[in-house]
């Protein structure tokens, strides 16, 4: 199969596995989905979704949250790791919305990754999932599989950004991300490959990396 034929394969099954694409991490607007993804940084969303709920409650607006400390945010996201540069980058960014953008989460790459604790994966999430811009936000999952697919080269996240916008067709972007992200979760993870389960990559798995698993 060539790349194209791969990737045309693989929107196929993840379309008929996963017709419904629900956002993995619990938000109500595009300010509480940014806080909530800045806090799944090497943290699962469902830990994630177990410390917002405290979190909103107390501020789930950029000038509520402005209103915090950043040690009364650390003190509540503390499960989520990273606490110190966590809790200053959401207190920080939420004056910088109050400030620059009117209260407003802007609605550009831009403005999103000039943010304190905003890279670009946390900016591509919030433009696809919040204001609906086609965006191909690369996790540990997206980068896992393109490579197991022999879809990238698994040089770098940019890489596999790029290589994965070229296979696929920008309207799919959005929903297509995170049928990978479920897959990878579900039949294809980081630990306890299985090909018997993983059938995607014993169909069309990168060949030196299936001969380890036969």
């Amino acid at each position: 199969m060539t790349k194209k034929e791969k990737a045309a394969y693989v929107m196929a099954e993840l379309e008929a596995l996963y017709p419904e694409t629900p956002i993995p991490l619990d938000h109500s607007d595009p300010f509480t989905l940014l806080v909530a993804v800045v806090l799944s940084a090497q943290c699962t969303d469902a830990r994630v979704n177990t410390v917002t709920p405290a979190l909103f409650a107390k501020a789930r607006t950029p000038q509520a949250m402005a209103a915090l400390s950043v040690e009364e945010i650390a003190e509540i996201i503390r499960p989520c790791g990273l606490t110190p540069m966590k809790s200053k980058g959401i207190y920080q960014f939420s004056k910088m919305i109050l400030e620059l953008h009117g209260g407003e989460v802007p609605q550009s790459f831009e403005a999103l990754e000039a943010m304190p604790a905003v890279g670009h994966k946390t900016a591509s999430v919030v433009m696809s999932q919040a204001f609906g811009v086609p965006a191909f936000p690369v996790d540990t999952h997206i980068h896992r599989l393109m490579y197991r697919w022999g879809l990238t080269n698994g040089k770098s996240v940019e890489q596999t950004e790029k290589d994965a916008k070229a296979l696929f067709p920008r309207e799919s972007w959005n929903k297509l991300h995170l049928q990978i992200i479920f897959y990878g979760r579900e039949y294809s993870p980081a630990r306890g490959w299985s090909l018997d389960k993983d059938f995607i990559s014993a169909r069309i798995g990168r060949a030196s990396l299936i001969k380890t698993l036969r």
